[in-house]
């Protein structure tokens, strides 16, 4: 009989359309990060780090490049003949076949697959969040407080508290209280989506659960498990932890790896990033390349000037090209003479020469003014902006655009051209 203590069920079926056009073809989870990353690969990481060697993958949304990218698991050491990594799409039975409807309805789909291992504790994670985190920590202080579930719990500003789910705890961190996105919180402790179980307790829970719509962690199963009776603790995590789930935030999780003493280090030797990569040239700065405080990405080739910017591999930038606080991810081509401020730009696009983004003045996108905001360019994988164009800030756009799709030569701020 094969026997784990703990295993892994990592949730990464999510749309993620709060990221918009940078997840219209690919999961949430496979969004690049940091010019070199997937954001999947934190938890993952965060598995084999923390001893972890089995893990589940949930996956749903476009998961042909999260499929590939994680393979057998070779990069995390999680190519195990008795665990490992395990790609866990929804399939059909002789009966009650259907999608993954929620983030509990999602693990029961999986019983079998757990009970395979016979664990005596599930931790259940998130796909899309950057972190560094030993869950061993975690389960020592699940069992050392004879919890039947332990949350993982993060201080976030109380301005922000009403978009979380919330804890209110004792003096000993046992949880008395949810609070499901209050317009009034009374606590500023949010749950980051981690929760620790005893086996048992899960299986339970989710039987029992099983025929609720949409059945869903923070909605249903925690709040069914408080109500009878059973331990809840509240681990308080005192890293760095970002939702990367709006394009501001995401940004902006890109631009602090960037700063002097960056928030979040990807260079510690005892908590590395693992991720799959690509064996390419080293990058090429030209002798009239100018670049300064930026993530460079093997392969790339720089010959224009690049500020505050994380660029991705196989880049090319042109000469008299300028690029300042922008996300340039793999593959694109950004022609001589282009201008990109404070810009999201996907893989494998190409800008045009002397094409302007980020100018004008701020004005709310007419398209979906809760996603394209921050004054931010987004531009989505494989697009084309056309030579001599302007584009204005919060602004989306995808797919091969010409001439023809900017009246005189401009795209005002706050519009979008969208070609799928």
């Amino acid at each position: 009989m094969i026997k784990k203590e703990m295993i892994a069920m990592l949730l990464a079926g999510g749309q993620g359309s709060r990221l918009g056009v940078l997840t219209s073809k690919l999961a949430k989870p496979a969004v690049a990060f940091g010019g070199k990353y997937k954001i999947i690969d934190f938890p993952l990481s965060n598995c084999i780090n923390s001893g972890i060697d089995t893990v589940g993958v949930l996956t749903q949304y476009q998961p042909l490049r999260l499929n590939q990218h994680i393979g057998i698991g070779i990069p995390w050491d999680l190519d195990r003949n008795i665990g490992g990594v395990t790609i866990l799409p929804p399939y059909e039975r002789s009966e009650n076949t259907d999608w993954y409807t929620g983030t509990a309805n999602a693990i029961y789909q999986n019983m079998e697959f757990m009970e395979y291992y016979h664990p005596d504790y599930v931790i259940i994670l998130g796909g899309d969040h950057i972190y560094k985190m030993d869950y061993e920590l975690m389960l020592e202080f699940h069992k050392k407080n004879d919890a039947k579930i332990t949350l993982a719990t993060y201080e976030v500003p109380w301005e922000d508290a009403s978009r979380f789910g919330l804890v209110i705890t004792d003096e000993n961190n046992q949880v008395l209280e949810f609070e499901e996105k209050p317009a009034e919180p009374r606590s500023n402790k949010a749950s980051m989506g981690i929760y620790i179980f005893n086996w048992d307790v899960l299986k339970d829970a989710l039987e029992r659960l099983k025929n609720q719509s949409g059945c869903d962690f923070g909605m249903h199963v925690i709040p069914y498990c408080h109500e009878r009776g059973d331990k809840i603790m509240a681990y308080n995590y005192q890293g760095y932890w970002k939702d990367v789930g709006t394009l501001s935030a995401y940004w902006e999780a890109n631009m602090e790896l960037i700063d002097i003493i960056p928030e979040f280090n990807l260079y510690e030797e005892f908590w590395r990033i693992y991720t799959k990569s690509e064996v390419l040239p080293p990058q090429y700065f030209s002798e009239n390349a100018k670049v300064s405080g930026c993530i460079v990405g093997e392969g790339t080739e720089i010959y224009g000037e690049i500020y505050n910017s994380v660029i991705g591999s196989g880049v090319t930038v042109e000469e008299g090209a300028f690029i300042t606080n922008s996300i340039i991810m793999n593959g694109t081509v950004v022609k001589a003479g282009a201008r990109i401020e404070k810009s999201i730009i996907a893989e494998d696009s190409e800008i045009g020469e002397n094409a302007e983004l980020g100018a004008f003045e701020e004005a709310p996108n007419k398209f979906k003014p809760n996603i394209y905001s921050g004054g931010l360019v987004t531009v989505g994988e494989g697009s084309v902006i056309p030579a001599n164009v302007k584009i204005g800030k919060n602004v989306a756009i995808v797919g091969k655009t010409t001439a023809e799709d900017y009246p005189n030569g401009i795209l005002a701020s706050g519009e979008s051209i969208i070609r799928q």
